[in-house]
């Protein structure tokens, strides 16, 4: 009879708990845990930059600031205060401490008030995630939710919840949040005060906040000190030197550092997991170019705007990101990127088309070219400091950024297979039109800084480019070819040799080393003005501007995008350090006018000798003249005696005659070179017994103006000299120009009265449909 009882005893028992047990687990699936504030979108997301310090914070969609932070990720300092003020039996206890509830039930009957709640870590994270009552009904509800919680967490996991979700004043929550605002650091760097601090703030967020009430919070601090010597969990010494740290009033508001940048990575959903964001930027150097170009775009016009792009060449990591030059600033549209805007970009193009021209071998790097007025169809470009150079060498026509030789040389090369090229090595063009054309070199398409700058990384990196690098976990892309490394590095050598803007002085210590590479370019009618550097580490792109679009007159790019590179390079650390050369390319004396090696040209063939860089001893001639079949050198026979030239159609009786051969010069060049050097002096006239033969070259010459005349405006009267424009001779229609613009066009022997009004050095040149020149230089005082 006994053993029945016992066994129906048992019986009922484990039925009770069986019943228990599945009502426990019933009103567990019915009222679940709310851990969304442990999710990832429940988490500001945090934009980092390479050294893990915060550029910028978003907050949850409730406006909390609250930093995603794991328990490595914390100070061992604060944990050993947060657990041995708050829990010491933490790892212990199954979230419930009963020798704390009953210390904080005998405190709290002593003093007649609250001063004790004997909550554990575990029963304020249940607090935190179901907030209740401060009754007992309330106190047994967090009691349950506390069990459940551990049922659920192991001790980790909800210390880590703890360190997350804690309050610590107003929209700050969590110690990573809470660190960063008060003290302007990471958790992981707390000090033993800091920490103190930190453990304590949550129990009374809004009297303990240090920005608000610091006295306070430094009393509270130091309790927390005290308690670590009374528990022997820190020695007197080190409390003591940790009561010396004074708690200051302070609030660091979050970081607006690559505001731009960090939005755009924000937008393309690069955040991990855990709501953060770990980008390449070097946060001391984004914050000084920042500051900086904030400071430089202040003494500029008003509603200017400026970035900044900053790239290692072996990496292609950006380091530093200023898309606009004041962040939230209307006025100068703070809010639009200009790395990623399309601009025009001015003559920045111009050093991708040398390079290319180099290895499709078209040109070495003294080439003769023809800085003179031309025209294809309907298109007559002028250079941007008005005037003509005449023959001018490859490397001196991109040092000067001279527009027409740049044109006449793209002609060659190709508009439609300069965009292809650059295409396939990345670097995409937006074209206004469907096709490329001739104003492309000169900024007729549309192209970003974050482009640009990628291509000239070509330069430092062997001809080839790399895809930008943003965010440490972007996948490295394979490399492109762009072109050789050959005219990569003859091409920034010959960038290289660009003085520095006026007024921007080198540091002394770096003078031996000033190998940057640059370039400038300014868009039609001064909206847009650029400057890309580089050299063996870096790459440096620069835009100022109107985001708006409108002009700055003035605004050139060598001056006032250009001192703003220069300063930036100066300032970084192991920065003009040149490119090493590769091999297969040797430097050669080579000849004008024939543009061939000068030991393989005949000395009367060698008016001019210039040192030029050869790349796999490709030495191509100068250009031939466009429609001319005639050769170079360009060889006759001619009477000895009377120094005629002769051809079968002459009737002579002399018995004399010899050959000739002599180097021309392209026609259009010939106003600027020795007067020896001209056609008509190399090549004598025809003897007069020559039958159908003309007696003399057909050339074009201009009337009325002696070259070297000085004219002077009258005295308090506004009148300017005037000049009749006319010209004899040449071949069609003839085409005027004044200090390089276009003026007219007319038929021969046309007059045409023009008014002098630049004063100093006025250049007057005149050309026909055969390319014929003359020029004329007047002074105006």
């Amino acid at each position: 009879m006994l053993l029945k009882l016992l066994s129906k005893r048992r019986y009922r028992l484990v039925l009770f708990f069986i019943v228990v047990i599945a009502a426990l687990w019933l009103l567990d699936r019915c009222f679940p845990l709310a851990l969304e504030k442990a999710q990832p979108h429940s988490f500001a997301t945090v934009v980092f930059d390479r050294d893990d310090r915060p550029l910028r914070a978003f907050p949850d969609t409730n406006g909390v600031w609250r930093y995603k932070v794991s328990l490595d990720e914390v100070s061992p300092y604060y944990l050993e205060a947060l657990l041995t003020y708050e829990d010491r039996r933490f790892w212990y206890h199954p979230g419930v401490d009963p020798v704390a509830l009953i210390r904080a039930a005998v405190l709290n009957i002593k003093h007649q008030r609250v001063v004790s709640g004997g909550s554990t870590i575990s029963m304020q994270v249940a607090r935190l995630l179901h907030p209740h009552s401060r009754t007992v009904f309330g106190k047994l509800y967090q009691v349950v939710r506390t069990l459940q919680l551990e049922w659920h967490l192991n001790k980790r996991e909800i210390l880590t919840l703890y360190c997350n979700i804690a309050p610590f004043g107003g929209t700050i929550e969590g110690v990573q949040a809470a660190s960063f605002t008060y003290l302007n650091k990471p958790a992981r760097d707390l000090t033993q005060a800091e920490a103190a601090l930190l453990a304590v703030l949550p129990q009374s967020p809004t009297k303990y906040r240090p920005d608000l009430h610091p006295n306070a919070a430094q009393i509270a601090r130091n309790k927390v000190l005290d308690r670590m010597i009374a528990l022997h969990a820190w020695n007197s010494a080190t409390v003591n030197a940790a009561k010396l740290e004074q708690v200051f009033s302070l609030r660091h508001t979050p970081q607006q550092n690559a505001p731009l940048l960090s939005r755009r990575l924000l937008s393309q959903g690069e955040a991990d997991s855990s709501q953060r964001i770990f980008t390449t930027v070097e946060g001391e150097l984004q914050r000084s170019l920042q500051d900086y170009v904030n400071y430089y775009v202040n003494l500029q016009a008003p509603k200017t705007s400026a970035a900044v792009l900053v790239v290692e060449n072996d990496t292609a990591n950006v380091i530093a990101y200023v898309g606009t030059a004041d962040f939230g600033n209307p006025e100068r549209f703070g809010h639009v990127d200009m790395v990623t805007a399309i601009r025009s970009p001015g003559s920045t193009l111009k050093p991708f088309l040398y390079a290319l021209a180099l290895d499709d071998g078209l040109i070495h790097s003294q080439s003769l070219l023809s800085d003179v007025p031309q025209s294809w169809q309907d298109y007559r470009p002028g250079n941007f400091s008005g005037g003509f150079a005449g023959p001018v060498s490859a490397s001196d026509a991109l040092q000067r950024s001279l527009n027409v030789p740049a044109v006449q040389l793209f002609d060659r090369y190709g508009p439609k297979k300069f965009a292809a090229q650059l295409h396939n090595g990345g670097i995409n063009l937006q074209m206004p039109n469907q096709e490329a054309n001739l104003a492309v070199i000169l900024g007729g398409v549309g192209i970003s800084l974050e482009a640009l700058v990628t291509g000239y990384m070509a330069f430092a990196n062997q001809g080839k480019t790399k895809a930008l690098r943003y965010t440490r976990m972007q996948p490295v892309t394979p490399e492109r070819y762009l072109f050789s490394e050959q005219a990569a590095w003859v091409t920034q050598n010959i960038l290289a040799g660009v003085t520095r803007p006026n007024g921007v002085k080198a540091v002394a210590a770096l003078q031996p080393q000033n190998r940057l590479a640059w370039k400038t370019g300014t868009s039609f009618g001064f909206r847009d003005s650029w400057a890309v550097g580089v050299d063996r580490k870096y790459t440096i792109g620069v835009w100022l501007g109107r985001p708006d679009g409108t002009a700055l007159p003035g605004n050139t790019g060598r001056l006032a995008a250009g001192p703003l590179l220069h300063t930036i390079a100066d300032y970084l650390p192991d920065s003009r350090r040149a490119i090493v050369q590769p091999d297969k390319i040797v430097k050669r004396d080579i000849c004008w006018p024939l543009g061939k090696l000068k030991t393989e040209t005949t000395p009367q063939h060698c008016h001019q000798t210039l040192s030029a860089w050869i790349i796999n001893d490709t030495v191509p001639p100068t250009f031939a003249e466009t429609n001319s079949n005639q050769l170079n050198p360009f060889t006759f026979w001619f009477d000895a005696q009377n120094k005629h030239r002769i051809n079968s159609g002459c009737h002579l009786t002399l018995t004399q005659d010899l050959q000739k051969s002599v180097a021309l010069w392209p026609a259009p060049v010939e106003p600027w070179i020795p007067y020896r050097l001209r056609r008509a002096q190399q090549i004598p006239d025809y003897a007069a017994n020559c039958d159908g033969v003309p007696t003399s070259p057909q050339g074009i010459h201009i009337t009325g103006i002696e070259g070297g005349t000085r004219f002077k405006s009258p005295v308090n009267q506004n009148l300017k000299p005037r000049l009749d424009l006319m010209a004899v001779g040449g071949d069609g229609n003839q085409h005027w120009y004044i200090n390089g613009r276009f003026h007219h066009s007319s038929r021969p022997l046309a007059k045409m009265a023009f008014n002098l009004a630049l004063a100093g050095e006025n250049q007057i040149l005149v050309v026909d449909d055969a390319g014929n020149t003359d020029m004329v230089q007047v002074i105006l005082e």
